[in-house]
């Protein structure tokens, strides 16, 4: 009598994005399987691929059109579960957005913050925290009343990037010598360097607000209005 041998079933397009597995994944997509198929969790190939930091298979799905920033039912992107700088970056660099929010109003950094305190640190490095917590960069500056100048926000961020920097090398640095994990006061100098960014933004748009409220009251002064165009009288009797 033969003996039974077991079959192995063959990995599904999730398990084999994880595991790595470029041959079956190709295999699977050219089967049809799209590389932002979600399963039974709303969970892609592409969440797959980059939480256990697969780049050679996120290369092979971004070019059979996968999303970089398609989400889940929480609305997590992948940036959301990565847990290395390295494929943070390769994300990012395809087109990630730094500024989404999902369905908790948490960006990849908030949300990376406890678990991957380098990724969050290395995201808010990328481009910290504007005033509200939003992008400055997805409304325009023409539409904004109070925004301050783009020169002065790059230098803002250009500070606050390099303090950022210098605090989580020098921390590395530290446990690395004294034979401790770093995590925790990593997560620390990310809280912080969120907060300093929404109070750094805050305070320049009041200044700007400031700005422009001192401007208008010097075109009231002289008779003039808003963009400095001359108010029309209202002590003139109808004419004959």
């Amino acid at each position: 009598m033969p003996v039974p041998t077991r079959v192995q079933q063959e990995k599904n397009i999730w398990v084999a994005a994880g595991d790595g597995d470029l041959a079956r994944v190709q295999a699977l997509v050219q089967q049809g399987n799209s590389p932002n198929i979600p399963d039974s969790n709303t969970y892609t190939p592409m969440h797959a691929a980059a939480s256990y930091g697969q780049l050679h298979v996120l290369d092979y799905l971004i070019s059979q059109g996968g999303d970089v920033n398609i989400t889940d039912e929480d609305g997590d992107t992948p940036l959301y579960v990565v847990e290395n700088v390295e494929t943070a970056r390769y994300l990012v660099e395809r087109g990630a957005e730094i500024h989404h929010h999902n369905h908790e109003g948490l960006t990849p950094a908030g949300c990376l913050a406890e678990d991957s305190p380098e990724v969050a640190a290395y995201l808010e490095s990328v481009s910290p925290t504007p005033a509200g917590g939003e992008a400055a960069s997805h409304v325009p500056a023409q539409q904004i009343s109070g925004m301050p100048s783009q020169h002065a926000q790059e230098q803002a961020s250009e500070a606050l990037t390099s303090s950022l920097m210098n605090s989580v090398q020098d921390i590395m640095e530290r446990a690395q010598r004294e034979g401790r994990d770093p995590d925790a006061e990593l997560r620390e100098v990310v809280s912080r360097a969120v907060m300093q960014g929404m109070v750094t933004g805050y305070d320049m748009s009041q200044d700007a607000q400031d700005g422009e409220r001192r401007a208008g009251a010097e075109d009231d002064a002289n008779g003039q209005g808003v963009n400095g165009a001359k108010r029309s009288r209202t002590d003139e009797g109808p004419s004959s």
